[in-house]
């Protein structure tokens, strides 16, 4: 991409400040490479959030990716804020691995022997270069919250710097052994990130055990809310305001509803009809479903199965304008028309 269309890119993505448009036309490959993962980090944060009233849901007409949302200090925001900033390293290292950037390409630290415990090593392969990848998120994504340096911005600057480091400790060494008949006399080693499901899975539980807080007298930390929470460590993601119910749509605080979301008419837990629906009740839906059965495996090289069609009940929601009945209604209905 050339001077010319980075700046036309630039220019037309909403929300940047300066010092962010300024980073997005000196590195527009390292732009192209966040754009092409932000699907990951948001299909990551609905598969972590798949279960709750609050299931990441994002609105296609705001400039902000998840509504206004944003617009509170929730444990929610501070969980956007983590994934967020932890997407951008993950996807900035595997394009840096990949040869896909002009600024980085495999860790140069890398080089010659080091030790684990199991013995000797010589470094090879391609070791992610994460520490890139942190310093350049880093300096993009915090940049709009070191401008405003109030306690929000102090917030946000916490969650960001957790989720990068939710990143960087999956990094994990892989080797391959060299020897004869496979003894792995000699090893050849290099750093690989894991697979994002482990940091979604970890910035899940911070989520869970997330830490309420206030800013302190002299606005450059944090104190905590209640009194038996302990201070938070910089892996914790920390928040200010209690969360809505997210029952029903509102606009002024990112509550899509949970009208049509489905629910465990047997569960007793927050995926559990009772919870999900609020009280409001729920409808039935028979959904017709074809799955593979009765494999057989024939020699020598084929398993052929029946279709099998099964007939189960999807439970949903009802939405916040319909009364709940005392019963609840089943319509016969294909899969594809279930409403999530």
């Amino acid at each position: 991409m050339g001077s010319l269309g980075s700046r036309v890119m630039c220019d037309n993505i909403p929300g940047l400040v300066s010092r962010q448009r300024q980073l997005c036309r000196q590195h527009p490959t390292a732009m192209q490479a966040i754009g092409a993962g932000i699907q990951d980090w948001i299909s990551e944060c609905q598969h972590q959030f798949r279960t709750r009233r609050w299931n990441c849901n994002t609105t296609a007409r705001d400039h902000n990716l998840f509504g206004r949302l944003l617009l509170r200090d929730s444990r929610e925001v501070a969980f956007v804020h983590a994934i967020s900033s932890a997407g951008m390293v993950h996807s900035l290292a595997r394009a840096c691995s990949r040869g896909e950037l002009e600024s980085c390409s495999c860790d140069p630290t890398k080089t010659g022997s080091s030790r684990d415990h199991r013995g000797a090593f010589h470094w090879g392969g391609c070791s992610d270069h994460a520490q890139h990848a942190v310093r350049f998120s880093q300096a993009f994504v915090d940049a709009k919250e070191r401008k405003g340096r109030d306690g929000r911005a102090l917030m946000n600057l916490h969650n960001n710097r957790a989720g990068r480091k939710a990143v960087t400790r999956f990094l994990s060494l892989e080797c391959k052994c060299h020897g004869v008949s496979g003894s792995c006399s000699v090893r050849t080693c290099w750093l690989a990130m894991a697979d994002f499901r482990r940091t979604g899975d970890h910035l899940r539980r911070r989520y869970n055990g997330a830490v309420q807080v206030a800013v302190n007298q002299d606005g450059t930390g944090f104190t905590v809310a209640h009194v038996h929470s302990n201070q938070p460590s910089k892996n914790d993601l920390v928040y200010f305001e209690d969360s809505p119910d997210y029952c029903v749509q509102d606009h002024d605080s990112g509550s899509m509803g949970t009208g049509g979301r489905v629910c465990n008419r047997t569960s007793r837990g927050v995926d559990g009809c009772e919870v999900m629906c609020c009280g409001r009740g729920y409808d039935t839906s028979r959904v017709s479903r074809t799955a593979k059965c009765e494999c057989k495996f024939h020699w020598c090289c084929a398993v052929r199965c029946r279709d099998c069609r099964t007939q189960v009940d999807v439970h949903t929601c009802k939405d916040v304008t319909v009364a709940a009945p005392s019963h609840n209604v089943i319509n016969d209905v294909t899969d594809a028309q279930v409403t999530r």
